[in-house]
């Protein structure tokens, strides 16, 4: 399995276990409505038997939580960010990644800047069609990643600058 990380925060982003589809730029994801469910069972206690005399109902605490499968997964947090501040946004994430890439990878330089600024201009087009999201850490300078919902609100699919992530093999 390989897990996707944040190049600048190593923030885990998504993995190999969802559907992927890799452009010269990008990793999409496709997403998943799911329900996670959390609870504690008082069976689970050693001890914990009710008395035989009196019939109890079973008793537990339950959290449901509904959301995308690769939000929830990788506990990514929603930015609400608007035009002006997206532009900044990328303008600086941008650099960033470039010169991580000219450290390590000067070979990709060209790839990513050429291809980046098509990504961004089609998100630019149809900002208002994204909500975007950040890894656990919340930190402003790593990746934020960027959903639409394709065929008329029917398919998720999240979006990753693959020059921004850093791949582990588990």
């Amino acid at each position: 399995m390989k897990i996707y990380k944040d190049i600048i925060t190593g923030d885990e982003l998504f993995s190999d276990t969802y559907t992927l589809e890799e452009t010269p730029c990008l990793f999409k994801v496709k997403c998943k409505l799911i329900k996670e469910t959390s609870g504690f069972d008082d069976k689970l206690l050693g001890g914990a038997n009710p008395s035989g005399e009196e019939p109890q109902e079973e008793s537990y605490d339950e959290n449901t939580v509904t959301g995308l499968n690769v939000v929830l997964q990788n506990r990514l947090v929603e930015m609400p960010i608007d035009k002006k501040g997206w532009t900044k946004y990328i303008k600086d994430y941008m650099k960033s990644i470039k010169s991580k890439l000219e450290e390590d990878s000067p070979d990709k330089v060209k790839e990513f800047t050429s291809s980046a600024q098509a990504a961004v201009k089609e998100i630019l087009g149809e900002f208002k069609e994204y909500q975007f999201f950040c890894g656990e850490s919340m930190n402003p300078d790593g990746m934020l990643a960027f959903l639409k919902w394709e065929d008329d609100g029917a398919n998720p699919v999240m979006s990753f600058f693959k020059h921004g992530l850093i791949e582990e093999k588990v």
